[in-house]
């Protein structure tokens, strides 16, 4: 196990939250970093992320990551993707439930996209993901696209009917359980 603090830079307190409950897990201690620059606008999670982390590490000199998530809906080619930030605040899940009418395919993919880097260790990118699919009414009351979003390998209800238990099927989770097994290879190896 690993003993480390590391920064995240998000503004997000329920990514913060589920952030610490997963890295804890490993010993690994999270402060928050709450200024992000502006976001990049681009096509890739992975992109974002990078450049993101690249920003911040210009401005600290510890360990930090950052992470941005998007949800990809099959029969929207990819929709809203990278752009899952801006069409919750101005859409929402109910306008995602509009574009979802009658559609018979609503299979859907949770990315999560984790870019890590310090002042000695060049960016490092963890992708995690979740297969799933858009319900036809929101459930549960949680943040961003939890009401509308059930994990396949869950058992029907929503990410936001789960609480906690999310974590088990989370994309987010996923990649962050990824930079946990790094850092710890890191740590191991110094």
């Amino acid at each position: 196990m690993c003993s480390t603090t590391i920064l995240f830079a998000t503004s997000n307190k329920h990514k913060l939250t589920e952030a610490k409950a997963i890295l804890s897990q490993v010993g690994i201690s999270i402060k928050q970093y709450p200024h992000r620059p502006p976001e990049l606008q681009a096509d890739s999670l992975e992109e974002i992320a990078r450049h993101s982390v690249e920003q911040i590490l210009q401005e600290v000199s510890h360990p930090v990551f950052v992470e941005d998530a998007g949800m990809f809906i099959h029969h929207l080619n990819g929709f809203p993707g990278p752009y899952s930030h801006y069409v919750l605040d101005t859409i929402g899940n109910v306008g995602i439930l509009k574009l979802m009418k009658d559609v018979e395919n609503r299979r859907a993919v949770f990315r999560s996209a984790v870019a890590f880097a310090s002042p000695s260790q060049h960016c490092k990118i963890f992708i995690g993901e979740t297969l799933g699919y858009i319900t036809k009414e929101i459930r549960g009351s949680h943040w961003g696209f939890d009401p509308v979003f059930v994990p396949i390998e869950g058992d029907g209800r929503t990410y936001a009917e789960m609480g906690a238990e999310k974590n088990k099927y989370s994309h987010r989770a996923r990649a962050l359980s990824k930079l946990a097994e790094w850092l710890s290879k890191q740590q191991q190896t110094t």
